[in-house]
């Protein structure tokens, strides 16, 4: 496998770019970070190879703590335009649960916020339309911004309106003077994957109507540490929020959080409510409650944020144990889906083809593709039903329900479910 390898002069000159970078906290701007965990070098996990001997960079995963603010951060090396370019492969209407979940919350939106005809509905990173469909259901106005063409395209076939750009202040500014000032904007996994989120939180207080309001999804920190979900750690998500830091980083531009609801999507997520703080609306119990919690689990002592690296070396080995296991005993094994998670497992753990010869996946655009690092082949479903191996590794683990109703409908009753995060377990 070939890789993009710098000479020493400019890998000596690129750490030392990125130690200056990690020095500066995207939030508050403090100069003093410390590390949390460092993954090592990793490829970006979105980007498939489709040639198995294309040469690939690497990229520094160090993430580290803002000794100020408290944000969870990765250094900006990599562009948002390189992330998120036209060829992007996720779509978020593959996941029948995921669809079920954007179906629940539209319902629910519309029924708190009295939304109809007469309301203005604007999703950042909307992706394929997948969740404002259901407000157009409603008859309810609605505005997709998408940076992806490729999947902003698959909205527009579904009828859903949207503008291919990345959101920031220029943006919101703009949608303000043309009139649109939504009752409504909805930020749904998406603010880990902005490089600069007071850009981007701006443009949001610049366009949401004076008594509208913002719901921000992300998956919580705190859930992450709790779980060893080390996966979830890639280049894409420059940040990982508490409800302590996305409080600091909303006050800072005049938006307060005034309610949260905790999910069990991506392993454990809050759901934000976010309006104007002029608009003088109450605090609910439960933001005070979250946040007396992230208090007391430590989430502004830097020796909480050290110990997720010695739990992450423990799920490494773990890991790497089972492998020895498994085959020791004549098993076979093959993986099931090729999310960005598995790419960081996958590159971290070193474990390669030799391992798991191949793993399948529903959506088109990553077949006949590799992941990348690793090179392990990415296949159509089928390959599992006619080759069944005695054990199958759900990489998405947070739909591992999902996929073993599927997947024991065309498997061998025999055949065994294994995830690896927080650690290796046979799932029954």
């Amino acid at each position: 496998m070939a890789i993009n390898t710098p000479t020493p002069a400019a890998a000596a000159q690129r750490a030392s770019t990125l130690s200056s970078a990690a020095l500066s906290c995207r939030l508050c701007g403090g100069q003093s970070l410390a590390t949390v965990v460092d993954l090592g070098l990793s490829p970006l996990a979105n980007h498939l190879v489709a040639n198995l001997h294309a040469p690939e960079t690497l990229y520094p995963l160090h993430v580290r703590v803002c000794h100020d603010c408290f944000l969870v951060q990765l250094p900006n090396v990599v562009s948002a335009a390189t992330l998120f370019d036209r060829n992007y492969p996720y779509f978020s209407s593959f996941s029948s649960s995921w669809l079920h979940h954007a179906e629940a919350y539209v319902e629910a939106m519309v029924q708190r916020y009295q939304l109809g005809p007469h309301s203005k509905v604007v999703e950042l990173a909307s992706n394929d339309g997948y969740l404002l469909q259901y407000f157009a259901k409603h008859q309810v106005p609605v505005l997709g911004i998408e940076p992806a063409a490729n999947v902003a395209r698959a909205a527009e076939a579904k009828g859903i309106p949207t503008r291919v750009c990345f959101f920031g202040t220029a943006v919101g500014q703009q949608l303000a003077e043309e009139g649109v000032r939504p009752q409504l904007m909805i930020a749904n996994n998406v603010l880990a994957h902005v490089p600069d989120v007071n850009d981007f939180v701006g443009g949001i207080a610049a366009c949401l109507h004076h008594q509208g309001t913002l719901t921000v999804e992300f998956p919580h920190w705190c859930s992450l540490v709790a779980n060893h979900q080390f996966d979830t750690i890639y280049h894409e998500h420059y940040s990982y929020f508490s409800l302590t830091t996305a409080c600091t980083l909303f006050k800072r531009h005049g938006l307060q959080v005034v309610d949260v609801e905790r999910l069990p999507t991506h392993g454990g997520s809050l759901r934000l409510h976010v309006q104007h703080l002029a608009a003088g609306n109450p605090v609910s119990a439960a933001v005070t409650q979250l946040l007396a919690e992230e208090a007391q689990l430590g989430i502004t002592d830097l020796a909480t944020y050290q110990q997720f690296g010695q739990q992450v070396a423990h799920t490494k080995r773990a890991v790497w144990q089972f492998l020895l296991d498994w085959h020791a005993q004549g098993n076979t094994l093959a993986g099931y889906g090729a999310p960005a998670k598995c790419a960081t497992l996958l590159n971290y753990c070193g474990v390669g083809a030799d391992w798991i010869p191949y793993t399948v996946d529903k959506n088109p655009a990553k077949q006949q593709h590799f992941l990348p690092g690793v090179r392990i082949p990415v296949t159509h479903l089928d390959t599992l039903v006619t080759t069944p191996p005695d054990g199958v590794v759900i990489f998405p683990w947070n739909l591992t329900a999902e996929i073993m109703a599927e997947l024991r409908t065309v498997l061998p009753a025999t055949t065994r479910y294994i995830t690896w995060v927080p650690q290796p377990t046979l799932q029954v």
